[in-house]
């Protein structure tokens, strides 16, 4: 694992993606960060990177409701599905019935449980069926089946309503979270906007040299635990200079559980969308020396941030908004813990 190819190197435009959405975030932002106009280069950098990883933070929240909505959407249409044919079948049932007490009606004995279910009023027939001499075996069985069918079908009706109420509320949230990351992003870049052109090119000098670091880093000879781990590892370098999108999952952009979900994937191995439900996909490792190439590594006590080990205490990873998928030490995190898979 000592040796990789050299990287592609991410392009101005790619790299900026993230800033361009930040900008348009602005407008929709109504409490936009103003900026002390006698903070130092330092200290702006310093509470955009608070901005970023709040919008990191908030991602995850989102990508967690986002997969909740997939869920809730398919369970609906299934089950809409489910009513549809329930509907035609049963239609099929009543068809029939309908086709017997014709023939009854036209020999002037039309059976009164018959004629009962017909009426409009099948929830009480059974009871009131039961008292009718006049009822075959034959019938009570298909007058039954169309009941409890009738009843099924009202019971899937109540499902979807209720599962319905539930992704329209799931939409909602989902639109307050993506409120919430555009207005943290519009204020990190109100903050830039008020730095000078001088100190801005020097943070984004700053952030390219980070990009750069991935040609000379070392990654020791750590052997991967697994040929899954190793696979997932090396799915994620061929990504290396993609930009962090929050949202993302690939394959041309990702946020940092998209990146994660994304390698194992590719490893042959499904993993949950967010950090925090990944965090329990495997094996726990306390300690960073026992690691292996291609464990996920968790960082921060919320586990808002994951990535990839490397090897000699590196981390690939999407770090931030205008940053690339990049190798980087664990030392300028807060690391919580592993996990095998």
């Amino acid at each position: 694992m000592a040796s990789h190819r050299r990287p592609k190197q991410p392009s101005r435009t790619r790299v900026t993606v993230l800033t361009a959405t930040a900008a348009a975030a602005v407008a929709l932002s109504s409490q936009a960060a103003q900026a002390d106009p006698h903070q130092s280069k330092k200290d702006v950098k310093s509470e955009v990177d608070k901005l970023y990883n709040e919008a990191e933070q908030a991602t995850e929240k989102y990508d967690g409701v986002k997969e909740q909505q997939d869920k809730l959407q398919k369970e609906v249409d299934d089950l809409q599905d489910k009513v549809a044919r329930g509907q035609g079948e049963l239609n099929q049932m009543r068809k029939g019935l309908g086709a017997v007490a014709s023939g009854q009606y036209r020999s002037g004995s039309i059976d009164p449980s018959v004629q009962l279910f017909l009426s409009g009023d099948p929830d009480t027939y059974l009871e009131k069926a039961a008292t009718l001499d006049q009822l075959s075996g034959k019938q009570a069985e298909q007058l039954k089946t169309v009941a409890d069918k009738q009843r099924r079908l009202a019971q899937e009706r109540e499902e979807a309503a209720a599962k319905i109420k539930d992704l329209t509320e799931t939409r909602k949230a989902l639109g307050d979270k993506k409120d919430e990351i555009k207005g943290k992003l519009g204020k990190a870049q109100q903050l830039l906007n008020q730095m000078t052109a001088k100190e801005r090119a020097a943070m984004q000098a700053e952030e390219n040299r980070a990009n750069r670091s991935n040609e000379r880093v070392n990654l020791g000879d750590d052997v991967p635990a697994s040929q899954r781990g190793a696979a997932a590892l090396a799915a994620a370098q061929s990504k290396i200079g993609s930009p962090y999108v929050w949202g993302a999952t690939g394959p041309s952009s990702f946020d940092c559980s998209g990146l994660t979900s994304w390698a194992y994937q590719q490893a042959g191995q499904s993993l949950p969308r967010t950090s925090q439900a990944q965090a329990n996909a495997g094996t726990r490792i306390a300690s960073q020396s026992d690691l292996k190439p291609g464990d996920l590594v968790l960082f921060y006590s919320d586990l808002h941030h994951i990535g990839l080990y490397a090897g000699n205490g590196q981390v690939l990873h999407a770090p931030k908004p205008g940053a690339a998928v990049r190798y980087e030490p664990m030392s300028n995190m807060e690391f919580a813990f592993g996990v095998r898979v």
